[in-house]
């Protein structure tokens, strides 16, 4: 239950830790909780340095449930290995290990070395911690933004409806807006474009910030389109987009850039809102790939009056 509630305590970090990852802390000693903490900011303490700091002398002897492997280098803050060591912890229980070169079980190794009790989450929680920063796992270890494509389709899989501006209703629609505002970028390709002129601006769920709103594809953007032009390959747009400290896009295109991607195989994961109509002609969801994509770790609930199915195509 230790690391449940780390896990909600690296929640209160969204938004404010980039480019550093959500992390949560709980130190117990003798079956009470004595201190917990958590990543603010990215330059602030880490959690375990927060929780550490709340615990004092009762951490001593005590276990750290901690959502992320501790670092053992110097960053921009001292390495949290040795303040753990320094404060006479006994026992380690980390949720997922640190996709970082820097780290990447260099933390675990460290306090195993110095005799501290390491154990890992089991996997139900693992995953649970693998997700929470599955933006910043890829973005570290493929050098490219974790990228979701969003489509929304009918029960025969067509992606509009006659004389109908929307597919989905109000609650799948709001729900992308929580998704766009969560996002670092939102993306379409040109054709939707030309043929909505969308804004892909978060609006009506309070977006603490808006997104980069992108189009990949060869120009020209229409006259007053406040999008940004992405016209290189998808492979080189994405690296450059990580260069510049994009950990995630949304990608909202039509059938012509979903299937681009998803060819290139640069999608991680997908979400898709199934309406409960039956559109009978237009366009269809996807185009032909070149081979099979196996979908990982499927889930469907409803939202509204759709179901939206979601699923990796690339685990974190």
């Amino acid at each position: 239950m230790s690391l449940e509630r780390a896990l909600e305590l690296a929640e209160r970090g969204q938004g404010g830790t980039r480019p550093n990852p959500i992390v949560g802390a709980v130190i117990v000693r003798d079956g009470v909780v004595v201190g917990e903490g958590w990543h603010e900011r990215a330059g602030g303490p880490h959690a375990e340095v927060r929780a550490l700091e709340a615990a004092g002398e009762r951490a001593r002897g005590g276990t750290l449930y901690v959502t992320l492997e501790p670092c053992a280098h110097h960053g921009r803050t001292p390495p949290c290995v040795e303040a753990v060591l320094a404060a006479g912890l006994e026992r380690v229980v980390v949720g997922a290990l640190d996709p970082d070169t820097r780290v990447d079980g260099r933390g675990l190794a460290r306090l195993r070395e110095a005799g501290v009790k390491v154990e890992l989450a089991s996997p139900e929680v693992e995953w649970r911690a693998r997700v929470q920063n599955e933006a910043y796992r890829t973005w570290v270890r493929r050098g490219r933004p974790f990228v979701t494509l969003k489509l929304a389709a009918t029960l025969d899989g067509r992606v509009t409806v006659p004389s109908s501006r929307w597919v989905t209703g109000e609650a799948s629609r709001r729900l992308v807006h929580e998704l766009r505002a969560g996002s670092d970028a939102v993306a379409v390709g040109m054709g939707t474009v030309r043929a909505d002129a969308p804004s892909l601006a978060a609006r009506g769920v309070g977006a603490a910030r808006q997104p980069r709103r992108l189009a990949f594809g060869r120009g020209p953007l229409p006259e007053g389109s406040e999008l940004e032009l992405r016209p290189g390959s998808l492979q080189a747009e994405l690296a450059q987009l990580a260069g510049e400290g994009v950990q995630s896009v949304l990608l909202e295109g039509g059938p012509t850039l979903a299937t681009a991607f998803l060819a290139a195989e640069l999608v991680d994961k997908l979400l898709l809102f199934v309406a409960p109509r039956l559109a009978g002609e237009g366009p269809r969801l996807l185009g032909a790939l070149p081979h099979p994509v196996e979908l990982l770790r499927l889930e469907a609930r409803p939202v509204g009056d759709d179901v939206l199915l979601s699923a990796y195509v690339h685990e974190p």
